[in-house]
């Protein structure tokens, strides 16, 4: 499933609109990344499928704090 580990942000539907302006059904996709981390309290990568967004979220905030709130949620096991 596609779906951020961080955020939890998962794929959106919408329309694609023509120059008609007919609608058909379409999905926003999440831009997922297969990235690895390196968690210092562990001492060990960890391998995460995360969002751009979610990137941005570990470079902010730090990733034993992004990784405690997912794990919160339950993004993460």
């Amino acid at each position: 499933m596609r779906i951020c580990q961080i955020t939890g942000k998962t794929a959106q539907t919408g329309h694609n609109v023509s120059h008609s302006n007919k609608k058909s059904k379409r999905t926003f996709d999440v831009n997922l990344q297969i990235k690895k981390f390196f968690d210092a309290e562990a001492d060990e990568w960890i391998t995460l499928r995360v969002s751009a967004a979610g990137i941005r979220h570990i470079n902010k905030r730090g990733l034993a704090a992004c990784l405690k709130d997912a794990r919160e949620k339950g993004y993460v096991k």
